[in-house]
């Protein structure tokens, strides 16, 4: 079974923790190298058992802590070939550790399989990765600015999944934000929203999906009680009330009571 953790989420850093028999890997690193080694101390385990690190997309809130890591740990980082050439500068100690990938080309790490997939955004490249062991399939995608048939197709296939469950249309209409950047996140190119997200999670259900965790909730146009109770509505509307749902944390390290959120694993689903 794969063990996986969230430790950061959201637009302040992206950082998820996978763990299968003896191999440990990182999807981004964004946020410090300092703040990962805490959180992945709180798990009982460090950066210096990482073996690779696979990269979503180069915005700094999943990269930040790439350049320090690779001074530090010299662990392997792999991300797609947009993504390394907008990012990885010459001469950096991330050089020396990024390899540069084609997107949906596998890579067999210990014992999982990684596979990536493509994500609209408006990045140089954004992709989502599904990850596979002998006995188990759990996938990832976030900031996706519009649903895909690629995006469905490759969840679909997997028993667990983190999905973005970014903002509330409303929220984001009458926050404080400028036109321009709410424009950004409302386009095709931007982030989704939790309507869109709950209708793209109750057709993944219907495709054997047994377990959703929502992540990078914007902290100024969503609340996780908001995001929670958006998703679980459908789900249950659609006769998948007994699909467990989950809120990930900003912060693994944060003590939050929170009914909607957890600081620890996704739930096992029994195959």
């Amino acid at each position: 079974m794969i063990d996986v953790y969230t430790l950061f989420s959201g637009s302040s850093g992206n950082c998820v923790y996978v763990k299968n028999d003896d191999t440990e890997i990182l999807i981004d690193a964004g946020r410090s190298c300092g703040a990962i080694e805490k959180s992945l101390s709180a798990l009982g385990t460090s950066l210096r058992r990482i073996k690779a690190i696979f990269v979503t997309h180069e915005h700094s809130d999943h990269t930040q802590g790439l350049e320090v890591i690779s001074k530090k740990f010299q662990i392997p980082v792999y991300m797609t070939s947009p993504s390394y050439h907008n990012y990885v500068r010459g001469g950096s100690y991330l050089q020396r550790m990024a390899i540069s990938c084609e997107i949906e080309k596998e890579k067999d790490i210990g014992s999982l399989n990684i596979k990536s997939f493509p994500i609209p955004h408006d990045s140089a490249q954004n992709v989502g990765y599904v990850i596979s062991s002998r006995d188990d399939t759990f996938g990832i995608a976030t900031d996706i600015g519009h649903p895909t048939e690629i995006i469905a197709d490759n969840l679909s296939k997997c028993k667990r999944i983190i999905i973005e469950s970014n903002h509330d249309i409303e929220m984001v209409e009458k926050g404080p934000y400028p036109r321009f950047l709410k424009d950004r996140i409302l386009s095709q190119s931007g982030h989704l929203s939790n309507d869109k997200c709950a209708q793209l999670c109750a057709y993944l259900c219907d495709k054997g999906v047994c377990g959703i965790t929502l992540a990078h909730l914007s902290q100024e146009n969503n609340l996780p009680k908001l995001a929670y109770g958006q998703v679980r509505e459908h789900l249950n509307a659609c006769g998948f009330e007994n699909v467990p749902l989950k809120v990930a944390f900003a912060d693994i390290t944060v003590n939050v009571t929170n009914e909607y959120s957890y600081p620890y694993p996704m739930l096992h689903i029994g195959k």
